[in-house]
C-alpha cells in the first residue's frame, strides 16, 4: 500500500538562515494591499458557499476550482503567469 500524501506538499530543505529570509519575504508579500484584498474576498466567498470547502477561488476566472488547477495555472505552470511575453 502506498504511503498517504502529506498535507501541504513536500517541505523545502532550507538552512535556518534561508528559511528565516523566506519567511520574511513571504510575510511581506502576503501583507501587500493586493494580497490582503484577495484574502478578504476569498473569505467572503467561502462564507457564502460552505459547500466549496477544499476548493480555491480563482480571482482571474471569478470561480471556484480545484487547488491543483488554480495554483498550477490550469496546467500551464506559474513561471510565466501574468508576464507579457512576446512570441
Amino acid at each position: 500500500m502506498a504511503k498517504p500524501k502529506k498535507m501541504g506538499g513536500p517541505k523545502q530543505k532550507l538552512s535556518a538562515k534561508a528559511a528565516a529570509a523566506k519567511k520574511a519575504r513571504d510575510k511581506k508579500r502576503a501583507m501587500t494591499a493586493d494580497r490582503r484584498m484577495k484574502k478578504a474576498e476569498n473569505q467572503r466567498k467561502h462564507r457564502k458557499n460552505p459547500s466549496m470547502k477544499g476548493k480555491d477561488y480563482d480571482h482571474k476566472d471569478k470561480k471556484f476550482k480545484s487547488v491543483k488547477k488554480n495554483r498550477g495555472n490550469d496546467g500551464k505552470g506559474t513561471k510565466k503567469e501574468g508576464l507579457n511575453i512576446k512570441k
